[in-house]
């Protein structure tokens, strides 16, 4: 698809925390500005002087005039926080540069947004990540780069989801947006990251309600591989639709994720069929690249009965009556 390219630097600012600093809907003056020149204003009251951006919002400042808006606003003017003034006017000229950059990147995101839902029944994976700082939005870039420019997927051609590459008018229409994108997509690649987050972990887990392959990668952290693979009970839910028991694939090696991709697009997935050593009739299937549990079969009887007595019933034929 012709997506618009967007710098990797600039890609921070298609953010939802950026959309709401510098979006102007009833004001002349975005939160960022407004922000900006209250700052300045008690500086110049103060000792006045030159100084860098960042101090103007150090100390107390943010916090005490807009709690619960201090990192977004961090966050949104990371590009001149290090940036030396002398006047409002100076700290007026870097803001409109940067908010310049914002207004272009945000044009590109949303237009990559309409390709994305024009083909979004043709979409082949999705990629479920969480990005808080800039530098976030700079790995991500990198690795959806890394991965779906491989050589071993050049050929299939795929259509993937590249989050920094996407923005909404707004976080109700973007959760729409990506609720869409799982259900279309036919495989999720999972990124772990340094931090837990609502938003990934709810993508990841439609997917494997839905019967997807989903593919977990720890990159900050390879324990987290392991727990994941080994301890966490949810890393394998159940097919809504079926009842059947759908296990994550993980790993902390890109080079195994590009290949689980791969295979997985050729059909050529690999398993072991296991039996669990101290209880007969408890059986697993592993992926054998990375020793994920993808299926299991329980021996607990009264578990297996219960749950299949559920998934096996016929719902009662009710008259519309019998609900009033």
């Amino acid at each position: 698809m012709p997506l618009q390219s967007i710098p990797r630097d600039d890609r921070y600012l298609i953010s939802e925390m950026a959309c709401k600093s510098y979006d102007t809907p009833k004001s002349t003056s975005s939160l960022l500005q407004a922000a900006l020149s209250k700052a300045w204003s008690q500086h110049a009251a103060g000792k006045g002087g030159r100084i860098k951006v960042r101090e103007l919002f150090s100390g107390e400042f943010l916090k005490e005039n807009y709690q619960g808006q201090d990192q977004a606003l961090l966050f949104s003017a990371d590009e001149i926080l290090d940036e030396d003034v002398a006047s409002e006017e100076e700290l007026r000229e870097k803001y409109t540069l940067i908010y310049n950059t914002f207004q272009d990147a945000r044009t590109r995101a949303s237009v990559n947004t309409a390709l994305y839902l024009s083909g979004v029944n043709e979409l082949d994976a999705y990629v479920a990540t969480s990005m808080r700082t800039r530098d976030d939005f700079r790995r991500m870039a990198s690795l959806c780069d890394k991965v779906f420019g491989d050589q071993r997927l050049k050929e299939l051609n795929l259509r993937f989801f590249d989050p920094t590459l996407s923005a909404a008018n707004g976080h109700e229409d973007k959760g729409l947006i990506e609720c869409l994108m799982v259900k279309c997509a036919k495989i999720l690649i999972y990124t772990a990251g340094d931090k837990e987050s609502f938003g990934k972990d709810s993508e990841a887990s439609m997917a494997l309600s839905l019967g997807k392959p989903v593919v977990f990668y720890c990159d900050v952290n390879p324990e987290k591989a392991a727990f994941y693979r080994d301890v966490h009970p949810l890393c394998r839910l159940i097919q809504f639709e079926t009842g059947v028991a759908i296990g994550a694939i993980i790993t902390n090696d890109l080079d195994q994720v590009v290949e689980l991709i791969r295979r997985l697009f050729h059909n050529e997935m690999q398993y072991e069929l296991e039996q669990h050593p101290d209880r007969s009739g408890y059986l697993r299937l592993r992926e054998s690249l990375t020793g994920s549990i993808v299926r299991l079969h329980t021996n607990d009887q009264l578990l297996s009965e219960t749950f299949w007595n559920h998934y096996n019933k016929q719902p009662a034929t009710r008259n519309v009556s019998d609900h009033f």
